[in-house]
């Protein structure tokens, strides 16, 4: 069952029938590039955590899920995942903003569409106030879709993470979207 559907995208819950395409997802070193310097990808691991967290519920929303499964609503194809997790499963107040896709389908703006959509969805019906996102600063393809979504630049920061990846010098970026800031954005577009 959906989620929520765009002009071109379903979003719906994960289920474990989706393991394989996530695995081939995490296993693409472009995909990862910025999460993990494009380290090859372990099924097990891929099967035993990412899936487990995929499918968690989520108090804050009800017992719902806080991920999505994204698909083309032409012909069905995955093309990747978009979360909206709250940052203390409790309560639904502030959500992380995340997402990944497949390689075939950047450059077609499946990711603002799609962030956008959970982003409103949050900010509508799950009692969302504040949505946050980062990334590594040197990831200019996932900085503007957080900026095209409305999500606006709060500051740069440094982490020390366990491995170097390049760029990694250059520290991360800290994005964020109030629910008001939202709403007048909104109501302008409207």
């Amino acid at each position: 069952m959906a989620f929520l559907t765009t002009e071109r995208l379903v979003l719906r819950d994960v289920t474990h029938d989706d393991a394989d395409e996530l695995f081939a997802l995490v296993d693409d070193p472009e995909v990862m590039r910025y999460i993990n310097g494009g380290k090859p990808a372990s099924r097990t691991a891929a099967r035993d955590r990412t899936l487990p967290e995929m499918l968690r519920g989520y108090p804050a929303f009800g017992g719902g899920r806080a991920v999505w499964a994204a698909e083309e609503r032409a012909g069905g194809r995955f093309v990747g995942w978009f979360a909206l997790r709250p940052t203390d499963p409790e309560r639904p107040d502030v959500a992380d903003l995340g997402y990944r896709l497949r390689r075939a389908a950047w450059g077609l703006g499946y990711a603002t569409e799609g962030a956008r959509a959970v982003v409103d969805k949050g900010f509508e019906e799950l009692g969302v106030r504040l949505v946050v996102a980062d990334t590594m600063t040197v990831n200019t393809g996932s900085r503007r879709v957080l900026e095209k979504v409305g999500l606006r630049f709060v500051n740069q920061f440094h982490t020390d993470w366990p491995d170097v990846i390049e760029g990694s010098e250059q520290g991360d970026v800290a994005y964020e979207l109030t629910r008001a800031a939202w709403a007048a954005d909104h109501g302008a577009r409207g």
